[in-house]
């Protein structure tokens, strides 16, 4: 009885682990975000799927989020973004860093 308690907590915890990412999709064209602002929950893991839509190189980057990644045109990938604490957190395309910049609100 032990074994089979102790089994299925390790089955339902292997479970738990699985569980999917909450997901929030990001657009980069030409230096441009879309949408400028994702709004996320503080403390939690998530992922961000980007798509270049532009006709050139891409590239999101963020220095608080220490992540940075590079798409070539029509290329969809993600990023995982670990737990935050609430603020905002500011993003660029350093291929157009003359544009404006867009934003994390973790909330």
């Amino acid at each position: 009885m032990r074994r089979a308690l102790l089994l299925g907590g390790m089955l339902l915890g292997g479970a738990a682990a699985a569980a999917p990412l909450p997901t929030y999709e990001l657009s980069l064209r030409d230096g441009h975000f879309t949408p400028s602002q994702l709004v996320v929950k503080a403390g939690e893991r998530f992922k961000i799927v980007l798509t270049n839509a532009g006709q050139g190189p891409a590239e999101f980057e963020s220095t608080p989020l220490r992540v940075e990644k590079v798409l070539s045109p029509g290329v969809t990938t993600f990023v995982v973004i670990h737990p935050l604490k609430p603020g905002e957190y500011p993003f660029f395309d350093e291929f157009n860093p003359q544009l404006p910049e867009g934003s994390l609100l973790a909330q």
